[in-house]
């Protein structure tokens, strides 16, 4: 039995919003996507319609699925949850769409919802990501505190660019980050500065911010592989979104390609799993 990294591309991401108008049809970026030899997408579960045409369109392909979903209750947690039984996914990425300023409002959202997944036999994990109940690293940390089971999904750029971490990052600001990576089972990828959420890995001088984050999701692999099962699969998802999150130029388009970004972000990950 070995364990295996997966690494997914989001859908979200390749859309363009270029100023020409011009975007792909979902059929072909699935199509780009597996002949990148990508092993699966994210795609939202949010609605049944939504999710049949993406599986019609993945047919196939061989391509798995993150399901995203966005929460403001327990109940609402319910559809996307049956989605998931009929048209399976790798887990179900909740991003909890609530923000209580106490963390006693937010314990019986994230037992329900835990409590639903386990009934259903699917896994689902919390993203942390601003404007959700996770934006704050230091709220995040005590929601850990009180649930240290609690599964997550780390996108680790809110956390920098939320709480400016300065550069070089000390160890102060390293081990609160180390103590997210103990209760993480899946990563989304995106670099970030401590001003910009998301910045271009293709340019040299980004280099410092890239082997930041390539050093945590080290440290995230490591991890995981001494917790989980020895047949585990473990998802990493490029997801370089469009603007605003990625940084335009004068004429209010990218100012790198972001595919190719993905891609490079793709094979610095599977070299640092393979290390």
């Amino acid at each position: 039995m070995t364990q295996n990294l997966l690494i997914f591309q989001s859908l979200w991401a390749m859309e363009r919003r270029h100023t020409d108008g011009q975007e792909r049809s979902l059929e072909e970026n699935i199509a780009m996507i597996a002949e990148a030899g990508f092993d699966g997408v994210s795609a939202h579960y949010t609605s049944r319609e939504g999710v049949v045409r993406l599986n019609r369109a993945l047919a196939g392909t061989g391509l798995r699925i993150e399901g995203q979903c966005f929460p403001k209750t327990v109940d609402d947690l319910r559809l996307p949850l049956e989605l998931a039984a009929e048209f399976p996914v790798a887990h179900l990425d909740l991003q909890p769409d609530i923000r209580p300023r106490r963390m006693a409002d937010c314990l019986p959202l994230l037992d329900g919802w835990m409590g639903l997944a386990d009934q259903a036999g699917i896994p689902v994990l919390i993203e942390t990501h601003r404007d959700r109940m996770t934006t704050d690293l230091f709220f995040t940390l005590d929601l850990l505190e009180a649930r240290p089971d609690l599964p997550l999904l780390a996108d680790l750029s809110h956390f920098l660019v939320g709480r400016e971490f300065a550069f070089p990052v000390t160890e102060e600001n390293h081990e609160p980050i180390r103590r997210i990576l103990r209760n993480t089972w899946a990563f989304h990828g995106r670099v970030a500065s401590r001003e910009q959420v998301q910045v271009e890995i293709s340019f040299p001088h980004h280099r410092p911010w890239l082997d930041l984050f390539l050093d945590w999701w080290g440290t995230g692999f490591r991890d995981w592989k001494s917790r989980a099962a020895p047949d585990a699969e473990l998802v990493f998802t490029c997801e370089l979104g469009p603007k605003p999150y990625a940084i335009t130029g004068p004429d209010g388009n990218d100012l790198s390609d972001r595919w190719q970004d993905a891609l490079l972000m793709r094979d610095a990950v599977r070299a640092l799993w393979q290390a």
